[in-house]
């Protein structure tokens, strides 16, 4: 008797190893399996910071709160958080600051209110090199 089994097959396909051998197939699904949980993970993650990447692109004022939206939907799992960092990234917000800063200079100069004294530059200490080129008065 050549065979331990007298029904074995002269031919068995190419997945049923001998006892001792290595077995490829489950190699094989190892690597699909491991090169499918990256590629899933790479996907995962690009898409999850696809508000922040937009909202940078565009050079957006809330760029930085659009961010911290995209953090805190990664950490906490709270999808209405990266829905509303989409939807801020879409977004342009109305620049507010630059009216009111003109409507309130116009109003101080009707009133005949002198207008704020801009910030002077900072000084630099004496011992520093940009001092020493200076004139002394």
């Amino acid at each position: 008797m050549s065979s331990s089994l007298p029904v074995t097959p002269d031919h068995l396909p190419f997945f049923i190893t001998a006892p001792g051998g290595t077995d490829f197939l489950l190699g094989m699904a190892t690597a699909t399996l491991i090169g499918a949980v990256l590629v899933g993970g790479v996907l995962f993650l690009a898409l999850h910071s696809l508000p922040e990447r937009m909202a940078h692109k565009a050079q957006k004022l809330q760029m930085e709160i659009v961010a911290v939206l995209c953090l805190l939907a990664l950490f906490t799992h709270i999808h209405l958080f990266w829905v509303a960092a989409l939807l801020l990234a879409f977004i342009d917000l109305p620049d507010f600051g630059t009216p009111l800063t003109r409507i309130a200079r116009g109003v101080e100069r009707l009133a005949g209110a002198s207008p704020p004294a801009e910030a002077p530059p900072p000084e630099t200490p004496a011992g520093s090199p940009a001092s020493a080129s200076r004139p002394h008065a």
